[in-house]
């Protein structure tokens, strides 16, 4: 987790969303990823327990935290794991995910990366490198433009009112 999405988190007030568009992210040097495609078993709440109790202390003081993802189907492998994690973690951790297949998101006008929209004010955009992972050049790239956030805020909404709420949705 960065500096820039933990920070976001503390100071929000209302909401937190995070839109994700990719179908793969690091995949060669995710440890996890790798237990997981290995068939190891671990509890992902142990594991990234402070992206957990970040989630769980920023939802209880009334932030409303939703995630949405657009996947392209089959779903990768990285997205197999994601979803196996995310009832455990997300959902546990009192975040609200739901998922919506590319091809219901092709009339949608979305940003060209992923990104965070802490209170319709602050955009956080995540840059990651072709494979997947962070670009280092970038990391996270922190915007307050009232415009911007609400422009990235209406595609977040978009993407939300058509995707497939995390206990309906089957990736296979």
């Amino acid at each position: 987790m960065t500096t820039a999405v933990r920070e976001g988190l503390a100071n929000a007030r209302r909401s937190a969303v995070h839109l994700e568009m990719r179908d793969t992210y690091t995949p060669g040097g995710d440890p996890d990823f790798a237990d997981w495609t290995a068939g190891v078993e671990f509890d992902p709440a142990e594991r990234w327990r402070g992206w957990f109790d970040l989630v769980v202390s920023t939802t209880a003081r009334g932030v409303r935290m939703r995630r949405a993802r657009v996947v392209s189907e089959p779903v990768s492998d990285y997205i197999k794991f994601e979803y196996g994690m995310t009832g455990r973690h997300n959902i546990a951790a009192g975040e609200q995910v739901r998922w919506l297949p590319r091809r219901r998101a092709a009339d949608l006008m979305l940003p060209g990366t992923d990104c965070w929209v802490i209170d319709d004010e602050i955009v956080i955009f995540n840059h990651f490198d072709g494979s997947g992972n962070w670009d280092p050049a970038t990391d996270m790239d922190v915007r307050a433009d009232l415009a911007l956030a609400r422009l990235c805020a209406s595609a977040f909404e978009s993407v939300w009112a058509r995707a497939v709420p995390h206990a309906e949705y089957r990736p296979w």
